[in-house]
């Protein structure tokens, strides 16, 4: 169950909504796989953080050519 959904089931019960917020809010994450979203798309899987490209492994497909990369395969 997300936060949202477990939010929105208790929000008119004001004790236990107070105790829901206190412990269960969404940290901010500075590291892992959520942090970098793709520039082209957002995704935040795949992502090929060399070189700050920022680009998921499908865009970088389509547009690696146009950025100057060449396939040897």
């Amino acid at each position: 169950m997300t936060y949202e959904n477990a939010k929105h089931q208790i929000e008119n019960k004001k004790i236990k909504m107070d105790r829901f917020t206190k412990f269960n809010k969404p940290r901010d994450r500075k590291h892992g796989r959520n942090v970098t979203p793709c520039r082209r798309c957002g995704k935040t899987e795949g992502v090929i953080n060399k070189y700050d490209l920022r680009y998921c492994r499908q865009c970088f497909r389509e547009i690696a050519e146009d950025l100057g990369f060449s396939k040897f395969s």
